[in-house]
């Protein structure tokens, strides 16, 4: 049975490979595409049941190494000094408060969770990704220094969030008495080993690249691959050593990102495509697997949640994180509305279910729901509402006499667009 999905699930992606600019022009994502792909595997009995879970652990594990690697990997410090503010605060004081007010929420709705539980609800929903917003950050109707905006936050909030999943799902596993659960001081250790190591991987890893550069060592068609493996050296040297691979993934990238300079376009192509790959397989597993279990699952409280988390509990963070910042009404409430969550709230459920078995079947329910809603709700209100906002602009301050070029989002095919403020190597994902 499994050799037959993996024929589908191969075959689905060569075909999406083929026609997905004409489906995405019916607003069918990837992401809706491959989730429902899981699911009729699921139907068909094509895949191993939830309970029969372990086999995504490596597919897991690898896909939110690389998605944290290729969602940094285009963000240096020197090019978004000119709006760094506005990235501090949205990561600084919005994510906090978006983590607190969906952890007191779920506490509040699902007392039956516990509060480990609910703070990985809150934790695992806490990140956005502008993948499933393309039409906001391609579009060259909203001014480039809003999409450059929502882009960073997506790219940097997964990795921040990183840590805070890992304490929720250690001390559930805690409380709970799992079998070779650690506690909440081993898992503070883990990542504070962890962040140490990637650090020194990545910055090891980032000054030999750019010395092998400047020496004419390094031929750009394999330093995608060298980079990649960079991302799994950060990460299996930290699990080696009892630390936490995923923080040290994420620390290894921003200490490589900080000396290994301008990347260049084949790197950066590889590094977007490679991770892409893997996110479709992902949405595959949330089909096959998270959507049985939230079918069983699902009532009015976990909707209620879900509505909550993709509008007060993301826009209200937002807006008082972003009180004088000089943005306007709309501008904020454009910010605060396009914060889709994806396919790093997936893995995270996807590693609790690993880790914690049935235990995790509500909190995994929750996050499939909201998820499954944001793709439909973003999904559709992405392109109408990026040209309504982008036509009525104002109140925001001159865009810099040299803005950075846009960042694309990781690797999910998308119409192209043209217009200023974007560079070509944007069209490629």
């Amino acid at each position: 049975m499994e050799h037959v999905a993996v024929v589908l699930v191969m075959a689905a992606i060569f075909v999406w490979g083929t026609v997905s600019a004409r489906l995405e022009r019916a607003d069918l994502s990837a992401p809706i595409v491959f989730t429902l792909v899981g699911a009729l595997l699921a139907a068909l009995g094509l895949l191993d049941t939830p309970s029969e879970s372990s086999a995504l652990k490596p597919l897991v594990e690898i896909t939110l190494v690389w998605v944290l690697f290729a969602d940094a990997a285009r963000i240096r410090v020197q090019d978004l000094r000119h709006d760094m503010g506005q990235y501090v605060r949205l990561l600084g004081v919005g994510l906090p408060l978006t983590i607190l007010a969906g952890w007191l929420i779920a506490v509040w709705l699902f007392p039956g969770m516990g509060l480990w539980l609910a703070l990985l609800v809150a934790a695992a929903l806490a990140p956005t990704d502008a993948a499933l917003g393309i039409p906001v950050v391609t579009n060259p109707a909203v001014p480039s220094r809003i999409r450059r905006l929502i882009t960073v936050e997506s790219g940097l909030n997964d990795g921040i969030a990183t840590p805070v999943v890992m304490l929720a799902i250690a001390g559930v596993a805690s409380a709970e008495g799992l079998a070779g659960a650690e506690d909440i001081g081993g898992a503070l250790l883990e990542l504070a080993v962890g962040a140490a190591i990637g650090i020194a991987v990545g910055l090891g890893g980032g000054w030999l690249l750019r010395h092998a550069r400047r020496s004419g060592w390094a031929a750009e068609d394999f330093t995608g691959i060298a980079v990649l493996a960079l991302a799994v050296l950060s990460y299996a040297t930290a699990v080696s050593l009892h630390g936490n691979g995923f923080v040290a993934a994420f620390c290894g990238v921003l200490a490589f990102g900080a000396v290994a300079g301008r990347r260049g376009p084949t790197e950066l192509v590889f590094l977007e495509q490679a991770s892409g790959l893997v996110s479709l397989l992902v949405w595959t597993a949330f089909g096959a697997v998270a959507i049985p279990i939230m079918a069983d699952r699902v009532d009015l409280t976990m909707v209620l949640y879900a509505v909550l988390s993709l509008t007060l509990v993301r826009m209200v963070p937002v807006a008082l994180a972003t009180l004088g910042a000089g943005l306007d009404r709309n501008t904020v409430l454009f910010v605060g509305w396009f914060g889709p969550r994806g396919l790093a709230s997936l893995v995270f459920a996807l590693i609790a279910l690993e880790e914690l078995g049935a235990g995790a079947d509500s909190a995994v329910a929750v996050i499939g729901l909201t998820v499954f809603l944001s793709v439909l709700a973003h999904g559709l209100t992405a392109a109408p509402l990026a040209t309504r906002y982008g036509h009525g602009a104002t109140g925001m301050a001159p865009e810099p006499v040299e803005p950075a070029a846009d960042l694309p989002v990781r690797g999910l095919p998308r119409r192209p667009h043209t217009g200023a403020g974007q560079s070509p190597s944007a069209k490629t994902t």
